[in-house]
């Protein structure tokens, strides 16, 4: 496996990240999102997992206009004061215009590598991250194959700018993975939301981790889930297997 150390410019600066592939031919590129925790060795490894399946997988620092890795220079408690201030921080300068235009650029620098193929690319989002993976598939449709969200919050909200009112923009295969009481995708928000991935009418799948909460799928969460972790790899390698070509 190598890893590398990464620069992705983009309008507004640069970002920092990783990038993990095998070794060998040319392979399918994913771009793996982390949740509001940022860059950081869980993440990491999640996404040098997946790269061992036979992608490069591109981790961008989501966060650059506000920080460098690590973005916390304490251990986040997302029940307290301190931790939620320095998320709004983090979070402010991420307009769903922004997200785009960075998205489009993570795009660019993975296809121009002359190790990955030809073909779509996928991407995973963690967390907060949920809805940024659905709209890099909304800016980019020419390239954006497939998509994975886990735990993802404020998909579908009253809000004109909400995540689900891209889906008109995206022709992607699709993949949800909701936890059970997410304050942030509470059930009447899974609700509403597959009721308008059933309106859009592409290829997809939304489904709810029974017993796993909010975050259950990164390894250095309170609530890691091993088993419901587990079961998500086999989804999202299941996703990408079947549309990353």
């Amino acid at each position: 496996m190598i890893e590398e150390k990464v620069q992705i410019r983009t309008a507004d600066g640069v970002s920092h990240g990783l990038l993990f592939r095998p070794e060998g031919p040319r392979v399918p590129g994913v771009i793996h999102l982390t949740d509001a925790g940022g860059i950081r060795p869980a993440q990491s490894a999640m996404a040098k997992r997946l790269a061992a399946e036979g992608y490069a997988v591109l981790v961008p620092n989501i966060f650059y206009r506000t920080s460098k890795v690590p973005v916390f220079d304490f251990t986040p408690n997302w029940s307290d004061e301190r931790t939620t201030r320095r998320l709004g921080e983090l979070a402010a300068p991420l307009t769903p215009d922004a997200v785009e235009r960075d998205a489009s650029k993570y795009v660019d620098f993975l296809a121009a590598l002359e190790f990955t193929n030809d073909g779509g690319i996928g991407v995973v989002g963690f967390c907060y991250a949920g809805a940024m993976a659905m709209r890099t598939a909304a800016a980019r449709p020419d390239k954006i194959a497939a998509i994975a969200s886990f735990h993802g919050g404020r998909l579908c909200t009253d809000a004109p700018t909400s995540p689900h009112l891209a889906l008109s923009r995206i022709g992607a295969r699709l993949y949800f993975g909701h936890a059970v009481k997410d304050n942030s995708m509470p059930p009447e928000a899974i609700a509403k939301f597959d009721r308008a991935l059933e309106v859009w009418g592409g290829t997809y799948e939304s489904e709810i981790y029974e017993g796993a909460l909010h975050g259950w799928t990164v390894p250095d969460s309170p609530v890691y889930n091993q088993p419901q972790a587990e079961r998500a790899f086999e989804k999202l390698k299941e996703l990408f297997a079947t549309a990353l070509v």
